[in-house]
């Protein structure tokens, strides 16, 4: 009995609530003339939105894919493009024949303080290194004119100035001057040596002053104590025309201008 009474309670429960909103929907106002609009991007709109958003993505499909042709050319890679590698102690350019570069100034700085170690315009190289090093066999070749404050070799090597098919000059207002403090100086030549001074002297300041492959001139004497073959003093002759050569020393002065080797020479 209490259970059908429950039901019958819950029954009238439901029907008094729906009564309610059935009331309540009756009495509203009613709308005359409701319209209704659609929501969203029609006609025209519709088609010119269509038309971008397929624009832009064929402009990223050609965008892809040429990105993918430049970098298959060019050969990148995460070292790198192409012959130029990236490489912990720098740039480094592998292969090519030559290296063209166009511009109005190129320089090398020094990493440390800045300073310039090379720089080329169109009117002036300098080189700003400590050192300029030539290793090549044949040195360094220059077409026109050199100017130098000074010229040093490696240490314990030699220094060298030729000039192989021709001559070697050395010119300064104020005089050229060539040392050698602790060892020898050299100067040889296929033909003629010329000291020259057109308004000094040439002075020879040495402890042995010598002078090889002199000639010697015949000298005849009636003494049979002068034979050439016990000769063992000669002395230093002067030609006319400057040459020398040796006579054998006698009593007095045995040289003569009248000598085969100042008329032959």
């Amino acid at each position: 009995m209490d259970r059908s009474t429950n039901l019958d309670i819950e029954e009238l429960k439901m029907t008094r609530e729906q009564y309610i909103l059935a009331t309540q929907q009756n009495n509203l106002p009613r709308a005359e003339n409701a319209q209704l609009y659609p929501v969203g991007i029609y006609g025209w709109r519709k088609r010119c939105l269509y038309f971008f958003v397929l624009l832009l993505l064929v402009t990223m499909i050609v965008n892809l894919a040429v990105t993918i042709w430049i970098l298959k050319v060019m050969n990148f890679t995460v070292d790198g493009m192409g012959n130029l590698r990236v490489t912990k102690k720098g740039i480094r350019l592998e292969g090519a024949d030559a290296v063209e570069a166009q511009c109005k100034r190129f320089e090398v700085r020094a990493s440390e303080d800045g300073r310039v170690l090379f720089s080329a315009e169109e009117d002036e190289i300098t080189i700003g290194a400590e050192k300029l090093k030539v290793t090549g066999t044949e040195g360094a070749v220059f077409g026109h004119s050199v100017e130098t404050p000074h010229i040093r070799a490696e240490p314990s090597q030699d220094l060298r100035l030729e000039s192989p098919t021709r001559s070697l000059i050395m010119e300064a207002p104020r005089g050229v001057q060539v040392s050698a403090a602790a060892g020898d100086f050299k100067a040889a030549c296929r033909k003629e040596l010329l000291l020259q001074s057109t308004e000094g002297e040439i002075f020879l300041n040495a402890d042995t002053i010598r002078l090889g492959n002199l000639p010697t001139g015949a000298f005849s004497s009636s003494s049979p104590s002068s034979s050439h073959s016990r000769q063992a003093v000669y002395e230093l002759c002067v030609c006319p025309n400057g040459k020398l050569y040796l006579s054998p020393a006698g009593a007095g002065s045995t040289c003569q201008s009248s000598s085969s080797i100042c008329l032959w020479s």
